[in-house]
């Protein structure tokens, strides 16, 4: 007899403007989760004008959803803070349990809305806001305290080796060294950094200094995943940060993770390793 079946993940994108080629973006995600009979995946596009006729008032029904894929960025002055409605729906939404994945410039949006900051635990934030976080050589968490080093910034792109931290359950298995393609390795990130734990590191290549790639964080009885991957820029013509092997496999267990479901635990065979990257075709749709 065949046991129930399992429901959908249901996945809500919202984008609508920002400093990267956010349309696209969503087009990416949407070609790398086509793949995945488990995900149903609806795109809710933030009107850039309040006075846009065809699609205000916005109001996404959040509860709808197992996870909130939020790309929105409103750094210099790409677009507007979400309506205090909206912003008060999606706190209530996340502390009663449900799943964000921050992907890559989202975790630059919104400095002034303060749950946004304590949900994503670290942003691109200045200098005077916030603690970050850097790995020790011995891998302890050393907090950089509010007006101490530097605002957040990043370096050129380049090929990096990620190291994961600890066993969380979105890296199972996976090996404990991988190479990705051309990120931007964040220093100093800033935040409220409450209820953080970092999954993995990378190193600044001007520096050598080690700093976050990947983390979770914990809001209310919400989760929620963020990381600097998945760069997508104007005009870009081969996006590889969404070809990477890596992420796309990181991007699947994460959306599962954050929906409180099993968690596929195959390795793909073209998984990354410690020397090479790994690349595939552009998931565009």
């Amino acid at each position: 007899m065949a046991g129930p079946e399992k429901s959908l993940i249901k996945v809500l994108v919202v984008d609508g403007y920002g400093n990267h080629d956010w349309q696209r973006t969503t087009k990416l995600i949407q070609g790398v989760l086509s793949g995945h009979e488990e995900f149903s995946v609806e795109v809710s596009t933030v009107p850039v004008r309040s006075d846009d006729p065809s699609s205000h008032p916005w109001r996404p029904e959040f509860s709808r959803y197992d996870v909130v894929v939020q790309t929105c960025n409103d750094i210099n002055g790409s677009g507007p803070l979400w309506p205090e409605q909206v912003r008060k729906d999606f706190e209530k939404w996340v502390a009663a349990g449900g799943g964000v994945f921050v992907f890559h410039s989202g975790n630059n949006a919104f400095a002034g809305w303060e749950a946004y900051n304590e949900i994503i635990g670290l942003g691109w934030r200045p200098l005077d806001y916030g603690t970050a976080i850097r790995i020790g050589p011995d891998g302890s968490l050393e907090k950089i305290p509010p007006g101490a080093g530097q605002g957040t910034r990043h370096g050129p792109r380049t090929d990096r080796e990620i190291h994961r931290m600890g066993d969380h359950p979105i890296h199972a298995g996976l090996p404990r060294v991988w190479m990705t393609p051309l990120i931007e390795v964040y220093a100093h990130a800033r935040g409220p950094a409450k209820n953080l734990d970092v999954l993995s590191w990378a190193a600044d290549p001007a520096t050598g200094d080690r700093w976050p790639i990947e983390w979770v964080v914990r809001y209310g009885k919400g989760r929620v995943y963020t990381s600097t991957f998945g760069h997508v820029w104007k005009d870009e013509q081969d996006p590889v940060n969404l070809r990477c092997a890596g992420f796309q496999t990181i991007m699947v267990r994460a959306l599962q993770w954050l929906a409180v479901r099993d968690i596929d635990p195959a390795v793909p065979a073209d998984f990354p390793s410690s020397k090479a990257i790994s690349l595939r075709p552009l998931p565009e749709q």
